[in-house]
């Protein structure tokens, strides 16, 4: 009993290698800490949104954001913020005519440039949408669910912010 034990874990760990080996020769990574070409960032409008408080406690300790009180000038890159929206829109009903299924959208405009005016990225545009079920025995429990899933969409959202800034290179500024 004990020798059946022990080769059935001696062939799960021999699985568990293959699957490893497997998805490193198919060039999987996990994805790491991201590096910028930059040190400082201005994210504007200060303070800004929420979803610009997010962006500002994802940096950590690997880019600083300029508080306040401090000037664009001392900011290598500035993250423009143009408009940031959020939207419900109805996307089924029943036989009644009562609202079935939402569709929650936050849409969120911005471009990349230095202080003097150079853009780095065009201004661009970034959807996250999550569609979700309504019933009216349980409205209390959707308000929390819908804002559950907008606070998942900000996250999200901040995240391709931090790999499309990752991607930024100063020395290949336009003049607006």
């Amino acid at each position: 009993m004990r020798r059946r034990t022990t080769l059935a874990i001696l062939g799960q760990v021999g699985l568990a290698g293959l699957t490893g080996l497997a998805l490193g020769g198919c060039g999987f990574k996990l994805r790491g800490p991201q590096n910028y070409d930059f040190q400082t960032i201005a994210i504007m409008p200060n303070p800004g949104g929420p979803l610009a408080v997010e962006l500002r406690r994802s940096f950590g300790g690997t880019v600083q954001v300029l508080g306040l009180n401090e000037p664009l000038t001392q900011a290598q890159v500035v993250l423009d913020i143009l408009q940031e929206g959020r939207e419900k829109t109805v996307v089924g009903i029943n036989s009644s005519g009562q609202v079935r299924e939402f569709q929650l959208r936050i849409r969120v405009k911005f471009r990349v440039r230095t202080p003097q005016g150079q853009m780095l990225t065009p201004d661009s545009e970034i959807l996250q949408q999550r569609d979700i079920s309504f019933s009216e025995a349980a409205v209390l429990a959707k308000e929390a669910e819908e804002a559950l899933l907008y606070r998942d969409m900000q996250s999200d959202i901040v995240q391709q912010f931090m790999r499309r800034l990752a991607t930024v290179r100063l020395d290949h500024a336009t003049s607006p």
